[in-house]
């Protein structure tokens, strides 16, 4: 007598629908590589853990989901880990569902963990001030830091956002960078006044002597063709803040854009702007610098005010 098919363990099923779900994420969601690398490792990590919880796909409820945010954040993961494994769960989820490889979605309704979530870490604008004047810029490689250093916090662009920007994203007569984000959807930020005079100043400078920059597309070009790479952008914002006095550990472009959009709301900025600035996809993911100032708000009060 034949013997049943033995049925695929949780990992070896999320294995066997992975390629095709992370190809589905690059094509029709346009995720870049180190993410998709991101998700592969998180979903490959929840189907071990359904095989050690004896668990097959199909009898995933929610309950389980939770339990395995909260191993994840007992292990110390951090709280953007643990939203990055549940929308990698609620993904891959979701998709098998569509595709008809699962009876039931169990993440339906599944929120991101925000209680989990902390707090960015910002620079008071003092500090801002202190960042962009400190490099030397009576020198080439001062200038075109200078030029990265303000468009960082005057566009709040991702660090991989300012390295791969292109010469004709530049309208500085008109005030704005067309910046190309995540999923290469285009956005259109403002940028002020001093910081357009900065990168004006590297364009028709330095950069116009630099060799091989008449053909070059980047704004900021690198080497071989290529533009800046991300660590040269890091290099000189950790170096900028060793000048300014500052911890270069606690200096990062994420923390450049955590304060460019948290002095934003402080100003009274429409939250939907700041979306927009961002490149956010949902409002919720803007919706972080308002408890952020509300937080600065109460360090305030209580510092301040006569019956805190």
């Amino acid at each position: 007598m034949k013997a049943p098919p033995r049925e695929a363990s949780p990992s070896e099923f999320f294995l066997r629908h992975l390629p095709l779900y992370l190809d589905h994420l690059a094509v029709e969601k346009g995720l870049a590589e180190n993410s998709l690398e991101a998700y592969r490792r998180d979903l490959t990590a929840f189907g071990r853990h359904l095989d050690e919880e004896g668990l097959g796909v199909a009898d995933v409820g929610r309950e389980d989901l939770v339990r395995w945010l909260g191993l994840r954040r007992s292990e110390g993961a951090s709280p953007r880990s643990i939203a990055r494994g549940t929308s990698a769960v609620r993904g891959l989820f979701r998709f098998l569902f569509a595709e008809k490889r699962i009876p039931l979605d169990p993440t339906s309704g599944l929120e991101n963990p925000r209680r989990w979530m902390t707090l960015p870490k910002l620079l008071s604008r003092e500090d801002v001030e202190r960042l962009l004047e400190a490099p030397d810029v009576e020198t080439p490689r001062g200038l075109r830091d200078k030029a990265m250093l303000e468009l960082l916090y005057a566009c709040g662009v991702r660090v991989s956002e300012l390295a791969s920007l292109r010469l004709g994203s530049l309208h500085l007569a008109d005030g704005f960078v067309a910046v190309k984000g995540k999923g290469s959807k285009e956005r259109v930020v403002p940028v002020a006044d001093s910081s357009a005079r900065w990168v004006a100043r590297w364009v028709s400078g330095p950069r116009a002597k630099k060799r091989g920059a008449a053909s070059s597309p980047w704004l900021f070009p690198g080497a071989a063709g290529r533009h800046v790479t991300r660590q040269t952008v890091f290099l000189a914002l950790k170096a900028a803040a060793r000048k300014a006095g500052l911890d270069p550990e606690l200096v990062s472009p994420h923390v450049l854009r955590h304060s460019f959009a948290t002095h934003l709301v402080d100003g009274d900025a429409d939250l939907r702007a700041v979306q927009m600035m961002l490149g956010h996809a949902s409002i919720a993911t803007t919706e972080i610098y308002t408890h952020v100032s509300r937080a600065r708000a109460r360090k305030v009060y209580d510092r301040s005010h006569p019956r805190a």
